[in-house]
């Protein structure tokens, strides 16, 4: 009896289960897919507000008109160097800091770790910040979006749980055969922390793919600002018509019914997404393991 009260009490649980984790996967996916429709819809569809689910029609006039602009693609481009260095600065970096941090054997272990606990609590604030930008010559340079803010000191404590995982007896035995302690961590410890790798790979590279607010801060030069700057003046500031981006054949388009600014914002908005939902596929095998690290490791 009790076996079977048991059996029923996880039936009921995984339907429930699964009922929850369904209505999510609705929650998350519509938003998506009413963006995707929207940008692929007919204007006079938009127009009556039709679209929901699944286009209304087809028109890519919306991403035909966007590959002809210039100031889009060249944010593109900006967005993908500062997301790559940006990345790749900081795996780097809390990589470096993070190894001595996780050797027992290190003099100024405790000073340090202070030191960074103290940083997650207190900060400079915008203006300082911004003040200490700028007399290092940062602003309006490619090194504003990617050297700021690229360590952090809860990036530095779970790379120094997870390398405080690692057997010793490798380290130790890397020393015995001649090793350095940047041999050790280049050739030994980061290549058995690939599911931390991947999975703040994919932190970070998100953040950067989507951050705005440090270019609207520290870039005056259009022609550096990022795809989430000409998205936002795009999407939420101003209508495409209006636009210093738009091209002058924009207006007729729409008054022949072959555009809505619709079409070419939700088309933007696509564009957007694409790069990161490429990526994820491939990071997902090690992201589920290396997602639990901050919670499982002391």
């Amino acid at each position: 009896m009790k076996k079977m009260r048991k059996i029923t009490g996880g039936l009921i649980f995984d339907v429930f289960n699964y009922v929850f984790l369904f209505a999510i996967i609705i929650i998350m996916a519509y938003p998506m897919l009413h963006v995707v429709a929207m940008s692929l819809s007919k204007p006079g569809a938009i127009t009556a507000g039709e679209v929901s689910w699944f286009p209304r029609g087809f028109n890519i006039n919306g991403y035909q008109y966007l590959m002809k602009d210039e100031e889009l693609l060249n944010a593109y481009k900006n967005t993908i160097i500062y997301s790559f260095l940006g990345t790749f600065f900081t795996l780097t970096f809390t990589s470096l800091a993070a190894y001595p941090l996780s050797l027992s054997g290190f003099v100024l272990k405790k000073p340090f770790t202070f030191y960074l606990a103290i940083t997650m609590f207190f900060s400079g604030g915008l203006i300082p910040t911004y003040l200490w930008i700028k007399d290092l010559k940062l602003l309006n340079t490619i090194w504003v979006m990617v050297l700021p803010g690229c360590i952090s000191a809860y990036t530095v404590f779970v790379f120094r749980s997870f390398f405080q995982s690692i057997p010793g007896s490798l380290r130790e035995s890397a020393y015995i055969d001649g090793a350095n302690d940047v041999l050790i961590l280049f050739k030994i410890i980061l290549p058995l922390s690939k599911p931390l790798l991947a999975t703040f790979f994919l932190f970070t590279m998100v953040e950067r793919w989507n951050s705005w607010f440090d270019a609207m801060m520290y870039l005056n030069d259009k022609t550096m600002h990022p795809l989430q700057m000409v998205l936002r003046r795009l999407v939420v500031l101003t209508d495409p018509t209006r636009s210093t981006y738009a091209h002058g054949d924009f207006a007729a388009m729409v008054k022949l019914g072959h555009l809505h600014p619709k079409n070419t914002q939700m088309a933007a908005v696509v564009l957007a997404m694409i790069p990161i939902l490429c990526v994820y596929p491939y990071i997902q095998k090690h992201f589920t393991k290396g997602v639990m690290i901050g919670a499982i490791k002391g």
